[in-house]
């Protein structure tokens, strides 16, 4: 029996798609900068966590008000500048993401989860993209009445 061998071709593909998509959505490359985006009935929040030279950390949040079973879901991505590529590090604050899992396995991770971990992410920067919509402060005297 042969084991999992992932097309690293195609993941690094999916990965500079996800860098570009990612600069689309992506708040101002300071340190705590958030950008809110509203996707039908639920609120995404995206937070630069670090800034490097060559490096940005981002953290995805999604907050909803469908169920209080549901957890909130979270991605932490890292985008690469040099590489212009994004790619999914952590989720959920379980350990970093390991680029494939021997199956089965105690964790019950998939044999390929980081590829879908960053397929996932590219889907939902499509959402974003295409129909999200990011609340505005059209506060046009500066806060003086």
């Amino acid at each position: 029996m042969s084991g999992y061998v992932q097309s690293l071709p195609k993941y690094i593909t999916l990965c500079e798609r996800n860098y570009l998509r990612a600069l689309k959505v992506l708040p101002e490359e300071v340190i705590g900068a958030r950008r809110q985006i509203k996707l039908g009935s639920m609120d995404f929040f995206i937070e630069v966590e670090a800034v490097e030279k060559y490096t940005t950390d981002i953290k995805v949040t999604q907050h909803h008000s469908l169920s209080s079973h549901l957890g909130q879901f979270q991605l932490a991505v890292r985008l690469y500048h040099d590489a212009k590529v994004a790619e999914v590090i952590q989720h959920n604050y379980h350990q970093r993401v390991k680029p494939s899992y021997r199956y089965p396995n105690p964790s019950m991770h998939h044999k390929d989860e980081k590829y879908q971990l960053n397929a996932f992410l590219g889907d939902w920067l499509v959402a974003c993209v295409e129909n999200g919509r990011v609340p505005l402060d059209w506060d046009v005297n500066n806060g003086m009445v």
